[in-house]
């Protein structure tokens, strides 16, 4: 279950990074440990079941995308670190990392990845506050008196 189980090396793991919002996620899949689904997190320093730390059956399903578009299931094992961000934020950003992952793995994958668009970033970002209105876009309520 932990890291110290099993070893990362170039010739067992594919690597890619995944970006979404404030959340940077790490992935390596791992061939030969396809039942492995461990994520850390950089803020706790600890290792975490990947199902019981995305807690929603949907943010879980969502991770698993790259492997279902690609035909994948089950053949590979994935360890992530992850930092930044909320839950929703850092599961789309290991969804990226593993498409990426996927990428270097086999490069033939890239037009269904394309097609299911894993493999432009989700750019959007939280706006600024600006100053003089309560959020980035709410003002403060104006009185006549």
């Amino acid at each position: 279950m932990k890291l110290k189980d099993f070893k990362i090396t170039p010739e067992n793991s594919h690597y890619g990074t995944g970006k979404r919002k404030e959340a940077i996620a790490r992935v390596w899949i791992l061939k030969d440990q396809p039942d492995k689904f461990i994520v850390r997190v950089d803020r706790t320093g600890k290792e975490y079941d990947l199902k019981s730390y995305v807690q929603r059956e949907t943010l879980f399903n969502k991770i698993m995308y790259p492997f279902k578009v690609t035909g994948t299931e089950g053949k590979f094992g994935i360890y992530a670190t992850v930092k930044g961000g909320g839950i929703s934020g850092q599961a789309e950003a290991i969804m990226y990392g593993i498409a990426k992952a996927l990428l270097k793995y086999n490069p033939d994958f890239r037009p269904s990845l394309k097609k299911a668009r894993l493999l432009t970033r989700d750019a959007r970002e939280k706006e600024r506050k600006k100053y003089n209105q309560m959020g980035a876009r709410a003002k403060y309520r104006w009185s006549k008196r």
